[in-house]
């Protein structure tokens, strides 16, 4: 009786949140502390598999797929969208983009009625215009929304075709199977603007040939102005705005000297290709993982694991490399909680998107499930600015 007892007190005490996370519906999504996965799923053109991981104090990635109508026309553009919006300086901005983006893409894919490079940059444009509406609207009571940016990642495979459009450096790795060798090899599709690649340093002390201090090497990290590493972004107003560059934002973040023309850009780096039979999945992540795992490696753990989990191994693997530089164990590196867990490595967002090319070949006349999903986290308040 008393041994009962005992099992059924152990029940009703157990964390919820655990339970949930080994349990129940997966039709959304679970929460196992900082981590939030779908290990499985359904999208037009194949399956896929989504997680993040937090480690900021407010989780500054957001994420997002959705499958089905591209446009607001029954007859116009049917596919897959995948969004990676990185956030830094908060989460205002990628909020804002998940928010935002697919449903201004939507706008202009149902102008054309079809889905190009045009609608996509039209996109970027609208949800940035739509972003610094909002800055201007806070800037009296909460000026430091305008040091608060993003990096954009989107994926639109529609009609056998593969769209992809970057702004900052997050990165999408396509997995080519090689029939010769029966490899698979990563193969990186989106172009990245950080100023430690120097080519990027380039281009952008090109543009500003007056500036001799548009790049300048800080603590060894080369930053735009010594301030931020991308050089291109959706928001980051006082890089953008001159009138968002004074007080009363913080003295950290305005520049000595004005500036005449925007610093940094949203202007998003397109590439469209056809989509071939030997394409086997695509990886879309944020910086976080790249800065742990190389394109092959990457590649190899999904094409070397089941389909279900993949997203969750690839975090793993992150994890356990952050780990490893610091020496310490994975399982500590788990126990350390959000806020102090930035010093280990930073939030991680991934989807692997596999592609049926049976699927992609019937995409005029198949029409797949509908699907919008975004990916979660620890639970955060929307009117709150990282602390600085």
């Amino acid at each position: 009786m008393l041994v009962t007892l005992m099992n059924l007190l152990r029940a009703c005490w157990r964390p919820s949140s655990n339970r949930h996370a080994r349990t129940g519906s997966d039709v959304s999504g679970r929460q196992d502390g900082l981590l939030w996965y779908k290990d499985t799923g359904q999208h037009v053109n194949g399956e896929f598999s989504m997680a993040v991981v937090q480690a900021n104090n407010l989780l500054e990635d957001q994420c997002q797929i959705e499958s089905g109508p591209l446009s607001f026309l029954d007859s116009g553009p049917y596919g897959t969208f995948v969004g990676v919006y990185d956030g830094h300086g908060g989460p205002e901005t990628a909020r804002y983009i998940n928010d935002h983006l697919f449903q201004n893409l939507k706008r202009f894919a149902s102008e054309q009625n079809s889905m190009s490079a045009d609608v996509l940059k039209k996109a970027y444009e609208a949800t940035e215009d739509g972003f610094f509406s909002v800055v201007t609207k806070q800037w009296p009571v909460k000026p430091q929304i305008a040091a608060v940016g993003s990096c954009c990642l989107v994926g639109v495979i529609c009609s056998g075709m593969l769209y992809v459009a970057n702004v900052g450096d997050s990165r999408v790795v396509l997995g080519k199977h090689v029939k010769a060798t029966g490899e698979v090899l990563a193969v990186q599709l989106s172009a990245e603007h950080n100023v430690s690649i120097e080519s990027v340093r380039k281009e952008l002390q090109s543009m500003h040939p007056e500036d001799r201090h548009i790049v300048v090497l800080k603590h060894n990290v080369w930053r735009v102005k010594g301030l931020i590493q991308v050089c291109r972004s959706i928001g980051d107003a006082y890089l953008k705005k001159q009138e968002f560059n004074r007080e009363p934002l913080y003295a950290k973040f305005r520049l000595r000297e004005p500036f005449h023309k925007p610093i940094l850009s949203s202007e998003p780096s397109i590439s469209v290709q056809p989509l071939q039979p030997h394409d086997q999945f695509l990886i879309f992540a944020s910086d976080g993982l790249w800065e742990h795992l190389t394109n092959q490696e990457a590649v190899d753990i999904v094409h070397n694991s089941p389909r279900n989990g993949c997203a969750r191994k690839l975090i793993r693997a992150a994890l356990q490399e952050a780990a490893k530089k610091r020496e310490m164990r994975y399982s500590d590196l788990k126990k350390i909680d959000r806020g102090v867990r930035r010093h280990f490595h930073d939030d991680i967002t991934v989807i692997v998107v596999f592609l049926d090319s049976s699927l992609i070949s019937r995409a005029s006349t198949h029409r797949g499930p509908a699907l919008s999903l975004r990916g979660g986290g620890a639970a955060i308040r929307s009117n709150t600015l990282t602390p600085t």
